[in-house]
């Protein structure tokens, strides 16, 4: 059984992502969710609903002992499964100005963000060289490439996610693993609900906010054998707005 995990997929970019493999590809999808168990089902329902198979799998990728502990029982019980792709998508923000920034703020959304990416990618990235072939993509954002006033945790922890992303891809590429970046802009999602889309789009050469579909087609692309020159590569879908 040839499996791709999308971590955060039970809502916003990580549920299209889900929804779009499940029409592109024949991947076994794990839905990887941390507390909203409604929402994983949802997804899963989606995707078996395109004639695909899936399953939930609840872990907090920021805590290294509970993903371990998630993905080695998960692969105990699925002794012939493969994680063929790993979606690197889950993420968290809490906004501020940095001078007043409390250090638990910085903390979690490196900790989600960067070290979410170290905990899921460690645990399966022995079993993908040995068996020299693998797709990664990490969901980075335009403010990890950009940077965003109010948001310095995050567009640390993403600007790292795309230096990791360009480094790992040059070790394990002898493998047929690549390793690439997608880096969205405004997207509609829960994330930037609380936006003022109206003022916002101004900014935005596309005069818009972009669809969580739109990102997942990106990601679906990466994951496929077309992809198999592309590495290292960060790809910036954010309507114009940085480039």
């Amino acid at each position: 059984m040839k499996c791709a995990l999308v971590t955060g997929g039970s809502r916003g970019i990580g549920k299209a992502i889900c929804e779009q493999l499940a029409k592109d590809t024949d991947y076994h999808i794990l839905i990887n969710y941390n507390s909203n168990e409604q929402a994983a089902l949802d997804t899963l329902k989606n995707v078996e609903a395109h004639g695909n198979s899936a399953e939930i799998i609840k872990f907090n990728v920021s805590n290294s002992d509970e993903v371990n502990s998630a993905l080695n029982t998960w692969q105990e019980n699925n002794k012939d499964a493969v994680v063929e792709a790993i979606i690197n998508n889950a993420g968290i923000t809490k906004d501020g100005l940095f001078m007043w920034m409390p250090q638990q703020d910085w903390q979690d959304v490196i900790n989600t963000s960067l070290n979410g990416f170290y905990n899921v990618t460690n645990n399966l990235i022995q079993k993908m060289l040995r068996n020299r072939y693998g797709r990664i993509v990490n969901i980075a954002s335009v403010s990890g490439v950009k940077g965003t006033a109010g948001q310095t945790n995050y567009s640390a922890a993403k600007g790292a996610l795309v230096a990791a992303t360009k480094a790992l891809a040059q070790e394990v590429a002898k493998r047929k693993i690549t390793v690439n970046a997608v880096a969205p802009g405004f997207i509609k999602s829960d994330m930037t609900a609380e936006l003022d889309e109206a003022e916002l789009k101004n900014l935005i050469p596309i005069n818009r906010f972009g669809e969580p579909e739109e990102v997942a087609h990106a990601v679906s692309f990466l994951v496929s054998k077309k992809a198999s020159y592309i590495t290292g590569e960060v790809i910036n879908i954010n309507g114009g707005i940085y480039s």
